[in-house]
């Protein structure tokens, strides 16, 4: 059973509520693969960020197969946000926004997994919706749109889903989102569909051609409600991709010692390269995937799916060159509650607050 906060209730108050000059924000997301925590400091022109903490959990592997969160998932996910918890309350976070998606959203036991994650690591999650969860992530990307470019197409490829965006810039205006789509495809979901590399006998580039074929298929829909290939031959389409994935392979393509946010945040890539490289990691194995420290050994077995859903969206729409974004969520979340924006489409189950598509 499903009810509604009421309008004079939690959500209001959010609503009302701004972070103040000085004050310490949090902005933890969730999510499939990753637990992610960003603090900030409220300042004159926007936030400073004061700490951060990523740490692959993948508290969504198996649900696909299983409908549930797995035991020792959820166990790794809850040291996790103990950490998180210890930095915030070492940094004195006084207004916080902790978000859940796709293996929350998806898994029978996911509201129960938010009672733990309260008890054991005081942290007081809320799972939203695909659509909050584009709205956050386009949000947190569109300080890097070109306004001289009047369309974008926008994505986040996640664990258990994609999200996607279709953005109109008009001078003088924040970006307004025209449509959206959340595709129940990411690369947790897509590599346990297909495995993490060519099974023994297959070729290579037929294994990853099929990944690319599925995602195609899904994307199909929304590449046809959005109809862009018009504008796009006029060149009056941008793609800005976030994710792990596309910053991976413009690491990959810098050819860094080490991944490094300062110089991939803002990079560009071009459809050649996202296609050799791709190719490439498709052709090798999980251990000499490793070896490349933009990879490393916790996303070798990953990294494969994320290029297929990535090559497909660069084949579905051919601009020729996407921006890299190495922000999301997060950053959306931290600009509302700058704001006091509140949260849309929120419910309480059992005592948390649940999002709801509408």
């Amino acid at each position: 059973m499903l009810d509604r906060i009421p309008a004079d209730g939690a959500a209001a108050r959010a609503r009302q509520r701004a972070a103040r000059p000085g004050q310490v924000m949090a902005a933890l997301d969730l999510g499939t693969n990753n637990c992610r925590l960003l603090i900030a400091r409220q300042g004159a022109n926007g936030f400073q960020v004061i700490d951060a903490f990523s740490r692959i959990v993948r508290l969504g592997e198996g649900v696909s197969q299983t409908g549930e969160l797995a035991p020792a998932a959820m166990d790794r996910t809850i040291e996790a946000l103990k950490v998180c918890s210890a930095k915030m309350q070492r940094r004195g976070v006084s207004l916080t926004r902790s978000v859940a998606t796709e293996a929350c959203r998806r898994a029978a036991n996911g509201v129960a997994f938010l009672e733990r994650t309260r008890a054991e690591a005081n942290i007081d999650l809320e799972i939203i919706t695909t659509a909050e969860e584009a709205k956050l992530a386009f949000s947190g990307c569109m300080p890097l749109l070109d306004r001289n470019t009047p369309f974008a197409i926008v994505f986040d490829i996640g664990g258990g889903s994609t999200e996607l965006g279709w953005l109109a810039l008009e001078p003088g205006q924040h970006p307004r989102i025209i449509a959206w789509h959340s595709m129940p495809l990411g690369v947790v979901t897509l590599s346990e569909h297909f495995g993490a590399e060519a099974a023994d006998g297959e070729d290579p580039s037929i294994y990853y051609e099929r990944m690319v074929a599925e995602v195609q298929d899904q994307l199909a829909p929304f590449a046809q409600a959005i109809g862009a290939h018009r504008l796009i031959a006029r060149t009056q389409v941008q793609l800005l991709g976030t994710s792990g994935t596309v910053t991976t392979l413009a690491g990959i393509r810098m050819d860094l010692p080490r991944y490094d946010r300062s110089v991939v945040d803002g990079s560009f890539l071009d459809f050649g390269d996202v296609d050799r490289i791709s190719r490439k990691l498709a052709s090798q194995s999980c251990a000499e995937r490793a070896t490349n420290p933009c990879i490393g050994t916790e996303r070798a077995d990953l990294v494969v799916a994320g290029c297929a859903i990535l090559s497909a969206v660069c084949r579905q729409w051919p601009i020729g060159r996407l921006r890299v974004a190495d922000r999301g969520v997060r950053e959306g979340i931290l600009m509302s509650l700058m704001t006091g924006t509140a949260p849309d489409n929120v419910y309480r189950v059992n005592g948390h607050r649940v999002g709801e598509d509408a």
